[in-house]
């Protein structure tokens, strides 16, 4: 064993387009799949406490109803937008990630059984008559959002342990069957948590994207909404600080430091988020004083909006720091095919902008004005 290589060879096929567009292509998608992500999640908690709420006052139970039948969609849409990040980090560190899949292959392949029996779930509670049904209808709803967060503690187990090439022959060897997790992984909690904490605030901007709608039609609720999901955010982040903080310290020293100078993209990113993650709470704090408070709300949202890609660099700037050791991006080769290339970004770009039509339309159009009835 001591002769065999730790990293399987990467794939000897070239990529077919220059390294960093596949770079920023996996950032780009993933930055659209943790926002939607976050909306399903956050929404889904939100539904919950809203859900108990209306049992006591009409405007948390239309909230409840209003997220319940939002919520398969955004699944949909969580797993549609999941499929190119997933499928770009399979060409850029496919070696790894499909290594750390076969060692948790069983939690790994469950993610698909799981996902059903939540969709069903939501369903159920999106479309079943709510009156007759009200009890069991609630613990289906929560039975449904503990397998979504479920899901992302599976992720965060692959995630991380595809990292750690280090730890794989140790974990394999002592359990070849395929059903382990990466639970020994010092950052695994704090990391998990991060994502988790995070779309509860991110997924209280759907509440007030919702007030922003119907700002027109009916003031009074639009500014429940509004000031009711800036609470969710403001709180949520200020969570967030302090797992930010576990998430930080938990880290090996040497990764640790590239946030705090060694690595000054990383480090810019880091405290430019923090900055501009104070702000948004601070602006929203004075939003939801005011009467109208829909310009600070727009304005909150831009500034975490910013954070959110800022995030996202941190986190491959992370990715990158784990794997130095063992591999180099650089190293993979390269012979760009420009026809196949323009096809792909017209088609990409074509999708992504049919996409948030559909959505649009979904969400805030017609169909969905009449369900809000």
């Amino acid at each position: 064993m001591g002769n065999l290589p730790l990293i399987p060879a990467a794939d000897p096929m070239p990529l077919p387009a220059p390294l960093w567009l596949f770079k920023v292509l996996l950032l780009v998608t993933f930055l659209l799949h943790i926002i939607v992500m976050n909306f399903l999640l956050g929404g889904g908690v939100i539904a919950i406490v809203a859900r108990w709420r209306g049992a006591k006052d009409e405007k948390f139970a239309r909230l409840s109803r209003d997220l319940s039948k939002k919520i398969p969609s955004l699944l949909a849409a969580t797993i549609t937008l999941g499929v190119a990040p997933l499928l770009f980090l399979q060409v850029l560190y496919g070696q790894l990630f499909y290594t750390s899949s076969v060692i948790m292959a069983w939690p790994w392949f469950m993610v698909v059984v799981i996902l059903t029996i939540a969709y069903y779930g939501y369903y159920l509670v999106a479309f079943k008559d709510q009156k007759n049904n009200a009890a069991v209808l609630g613990w289906v709803l929560i039975g449904s959002v503990f397998l979504t967060f479920l899901v992302g503690f599976i992720y965060t187990n692959n995630l991380t342990l595809m990292l750690t090439p280090e730890k794989w022959g140790k974990i394999y060897f002592q359990d070849p069957s395929g059903w382990n997790l990466n639970l020994t992984e010092g950052m695994l909690l704090p990391r998990y948590l991060h994502f988790m904490v995070a779309s509860l605030a991110i997924g209280a901007f759907l509440l007030i994207l919702s007030g922003l709608y119907r700002w027109k039609r009916d003031v009074e609720n639009a500014r429940f909404l509004i000031q009711y999901g800036g609470k969710w955010f403001m709180y949520s982040t200020m969570v967030q600080f302090l797992v930010g903080i576990w998430f930080l310290i938990a880290l090996p020293k040497e990764k640790m430091m590239i946030f705090m100078g060694e690595n000054l993209l990383a480090t810019i990113a880091m405290l430019a988020g923090i900055l501009l993650a104070l702000a948004a709470i601070f602006v929203m704090s004075g939003a939801l004083r005011k009467e109208d408070p829909r310009k600070g709300a727009i304005t909150a949202m831009s500034l975490i909006g910013v954070v959110l890609v800022l995030m996202v660099i941190m986190r491959d700037a992370l990715r990158d720091a784990y794997l130095a050791p063992y591999f180099k991006l650089s190293d993979l080769a390269v012979k760009t095919q420009f026809g196949v290339l323009l096809l792909f970004l017209v088609l990409f770009v074509g999708g992504i902008l049919v996409w948030i039509w559909m959505m649009k339309k979904y969400f805030f159009g017609a169909q969905a004005a009449a369900l809000k009835e």
